[in-house]
């Protein structure tokens, strides 16, 4: 019997222990998104580049030697080109980043998603991606002056749909 009450005792402490322990790393120490006179540029975008290289007309004698489901005119490969994207805000570089298609054959989307802190205030949001490495330069453009307060969040998204770059 003293040796079930030890053990139930012993396991009480134990258990008190952790409690405290969860109990104050759930609340310390503080943790901070921001400091205090910051908010935050968010660039998040799934997109896939245009097609890398232009397609081909295949001859007749090449169609002939393909079976029927396969007689397919144009010969276009699946690689796609990296999307480009260049944040200036105030007319300083902020961010530049070339990103790369997913896959092994590189025909997926390129995606990114980066969190960057500015200082709070008014500020000239310049946004240029180029989804076409046979493009020279920027083919979206997208431009805004921003008023932010602290711990605001502007977000930089682009959908090719709806005119390219988007900033709100």
């Amino acid at each position: 019997m003293p040796e079930r009450i030890l053990r139930y005792g012993a396991q009480a402490v134990l258990y008190a222990l952790f409690a405290v322990f969860i109990g104050y790393f759930s609340t310390s120490p503080a943790y901070r998104h921001l400091d205090d006179d910051q908010a935050l540029l968010r660039i998040s975008f799934r997109h896939p580049g245009k097609i890398a290289t232009d397609c081909r007309t295949r001859s007749a004698e090449e169609l002939a030697k393909l079976p029927v489901h396969l007689r397919a005119e144009q010969d276009c490969d699946r690689e796609r080109s990296p999307v480009h994207i260049r944040v200036e805000i105030d007319g300083q570089l902020l961010h530049d980043e070339v990103v790369a298609p997913a896959g092994l054959r590189k025909d997926g989307a390129s995606s990114t998603y980066r969190r960057l802190p500015i200082a709070a205030g008014e500020h000239h949001l310049k946004v240029m991606i180029n989804d076409d490495r046979r493009v020279e330069g920027f083919n979206y453009h997208g431009e805004r002056t921003v008023a932010l307060s602290p711990g605001q969040v502007v977000l930089v998204d682009f959908v090719a749909d709806k005119g390219g770059v988007i900033i709100r």
